[in-house]
């Protein structure tokens, strides 16, 4: 678990994101226990609807799934969700941008691979 929450975002979207990188970093694997809204409220000071709130919009996009009695699971395939929308979203938020402004000052399609490749090399 991160050591605190930023306030550039909700708190319960912080929550989620925190789990979500947590399975895409095989912390938390399918079918293994995430930690409860009461763990997360003592571990980040917060109130425990606020966690219980991050925690629901995983079970709404199906990435966790509740035992009874229990508590809360990775669902099946929760890596492979996580990661197609976090593609999706990094297309839309941040290719179309890159492409708008490099486009804006005149860099070229083979201008911006070749940036891409001097930087990840």
């Amino acid at each position: 678990m991160l050591d605190n929450l930023g306030e550039d975002k909700s708190i319960y979207l912080q929550i989620s994101e925190m789990i979500e990188d947590e399975i895409l970093r095989d912390i938390l694997r399918e079918e293994e226990q995430v930690p409860s809204t009461t763990e997360l409220s003592k571990f980040y000071k917060i109130n425990p609807a606020t966690a219980a709130k991050g925690i629901n919009l995983l079970v709404d996009k199906d990435i966790l799934y509740k035992k009874r009695g229990i508590g809360m699971f990775v669902q099946a395939g929760a890596k492979e969700k996580i990661m197609e929308a976090r593609k999706k979203s990094f297309k839309e938020t941040y290719l179309k941008k890159l492409i708008t402004e490099a486009k804006l000052i005149g860099i070229t399609k083979n201008d911006l691979k070749r940036l891409i490749d001097e930087i990840t090399d």
